[in-house]
């Protein structure tokens, strides 16, 4: 693990869920799964992100896969997503994983609505208060709201967040933040974009296809970090046909896909996501053999 004081620094991966025939969550399967990750050099795990299906959890089963992750990694290792309808909520869900022992939670905007400036403000003032660090977690496309480095500059001024994991795509954001917010922890929130960011001073990779092939991803993370283009180019070239999936609408389904062809327990998804399309499987399939033929498992 990451010897920084910043925990949230390094490869954290956005956990898929393993669920039951019956679509019941396998606690045990995923207390596993997070230790296999961190033994195959992962520095920590982010349970109920969107990977994770937190939106289609009982308030139950979302406070109890924070605290199997807990204790099956150390809660230091842990950062739930706590985004929810309202500030109140997410604010409970902070206190929740700050009472597990968790060490830090990750934010999204409010995202019931297209929220203005002041709203956003608000907001995360409101989660900061139950006393953890909170990374914001910048995804435009699916919220609507745009934390734009100016937005998170001042986020990061009045002391309501360490981080963002930048899921905007546009990797020019990474230079204007570094200006704007030199002790702003950026991370990098897309698996496509991750040497770009990475290269231009990313901190920590809020990842995904981890989740399948732990290892290389870890040693990609590595290299491009350190800088070593002749290491990280190749691999990343390697990797793109599936790291390319995070950020496509289908990105659970296929990462879970990924996880069954590799050996682990990826499994089915709870509706309203429904299976992938016959070429879509194809495509996953194909890139996923390929990366375990090059030894990339």
């Amino acid at each position: 693990m990451t010897t920084d004081l910043r925990p949230w620094r390094g490869v954290l991966v956005a956990t898929a869920l393993p669920l039951n025939d019956d679509l019941s969550v396998d606690y045990g399967n995923y207390a596993e799964h997070c230790a296999w990750l961190v033994e195959n050099g992962c520095d920590g795990v982010v349970p109920n992100g969107s990977l994770g299906e937190y939106q289609v959890l009982t308030p139950e089963e979302r406070a109890k896969v924070v605290e199997t992750a807990v204790a099956a990694i150390g809660g230091e290792r842990v950062m739930p997503g706590v985004a929810a309808y309202g500030s109140a909520e997410s604010r409970r869900w902070a206190e929740q994983a700050r009472d597990a022992g968790c060490a830090s939670v990750m934010l999204l905007p409010p995202n019931a609505y297209r929220a203005d400036e002041r709203a956003v403000l608000a907001h995360y003032a409101e989660v900061a208060k139950a006393g953890l660090p909170v990374v914001a977690y910048n995804n435009p496309i699916d919220t609507k709201v745009d934390l734009v480095p100016e937005l998170l500059a001042t986020l990061h001024g009045e002391g309501f967040i360490q981080g963002v994991k930048e899921f905007s795509g546009d990797v020019r954001r990474a230079y204007r933040l570094a200006e704007l917010a030199p002790e702003l922890d950026l991370l990098i929130g897309a698996d496509d974009v991750l040497l770009e960011l990475a290269i231009a001073g990313a901190k920590g990779w809020v990842a995904g296809y981890p989740n399948a092939l732990p290892k290389s991803s870890v040693e990609l993370y590595r290299a491009a970090t350190r800088g070593d283009l002749d290491a990280a180019l190749p691999l990343y070239r390697q990797l793109h046909p599936l790291l390319r999936w995070d950020s496509k609408v289908e990105f659970v389904q296929a990462i879970k896909l990924s996880m069954d062809i590799a050996g682990r327990h990826g499994g089915a998804c709870r509706p309203p996501r429904v299976p992938l399309l016959p070429e879509q499987e194809a495509a996953v399939r194909a890139a996923t053999e390929k990366a375990l033929a090059a030894g990339l498992a």
